[in-house]
């Protein structure tokens, strides 16, 4: 498998996933190759599961790593059950609703029993959505990157759907490929466990979709970015507004010097 290579980290630099005990999907978006063969830097942007359930050593790791932002795309109720606060680091609820698991319940309400295929066209649906719906939630996102290149976690509860969108395009806008970008999130299911008791009102086929990532959801937002909006450039200029200018200071602020 050629991407394999994608998932260890080069000789001698950083890990890509980092020892915390109270998230499980925490890691570093550094060292894929970007615009002109520069890498992204590393430790500078990272992708996690939700952080209420860091230990003070996980704190302590998150310290020595500089974050100093973090970007929490949780809806209101899921943040409210999950709150925290962090020494140090500044926070910014870019709230995305409805989550996937809003909408799941809402379908089986209606007494229908969901399959395995539900659940893919409900997560294919969710990431459409994220493309028009949740637009200005990821314009802010690329605001706060232009306007600081402190160290930043983007999350969401489990650090898959909503922030696995927002990695993409951070990744792609910084000139990653689109299949080293496909490899990076799929990276979820090797890392991501499912906290106990979670969602047992469903059948567990539906679960294993719901709680883990296909290449399936990504394709379907990113084909919707290429069919309805004219692709990734026209996207962001017109979409997201972050136009040439600002494509090449993100480049400037985290790929490594040529």
């Amino acid at each position: 498998m050629p991407l394999q290579q994608h998932h260890h980290t080069p000789s001698g630099g950083p890990s890509r996933t980092l020892p915390f005990a109270g998230v499980t999907n925490f890691r570093d978006l550094g060292g894929y190759t970007g615009h002109g063969g520069r890498q992204v830097q590393w430790r500078r942007l990272f992708r996690s599961d939700h952080l209420a359930g860091l230990t003070a050593q996980d704190q302590a790791l998150l310290a020595n790593l500089g974050v100093a932002r973090a970007v929490d795309f949780r809806g209101r109720a899921e943040s409210a059950a999950n709150a925290y606060t962090l020494p140090g680091v500044a926070y910014h609820p870019l709230a995305i609703e409805p989550t996937v698991v809003q909408r799941a319940l809402e379908l089986q309400r209606t007494g229908r029993q969901l399959t395995a295929q539900d659940a893919v066209a409900l997560m294919q649906e969710t990431y459409r959505g994220f493309v028009h719906d949740n637009a200005p939630r990821f314009a802010e996102l690329f605001r706060l990157l232009l306007a600081s290149d402190a160290p930043t976690v983007i999350h969401c509860t489990a650090g898959k759907d909503r922030t696995g969108f927002a990695a993409a395009l951070i990744l792609l806008t910084l000139g990653v490929p689109r299949d080293v970008v496909m490899h990076d999130y799929l990276l979820t299911n090797a890392l991501y466990q499912r906290p106990p008791g979670m969602g047992s009102h469903a059948p567990e086929e539906v679960l294993r979709v719901l709680w883990r990532v296909q290449e399936d959801f990504l394709d379907a937002a990113l084909h919707k970015v290429d069919t309805e909006f004219g692709g990734l450039q026209a996207y962001l200029v017109d979409v997201l507004g972050v136009n040439a200018a600002a494509q090449r200071e993100l480049a400037m602020r985290y790929l490594q010097a040529a």
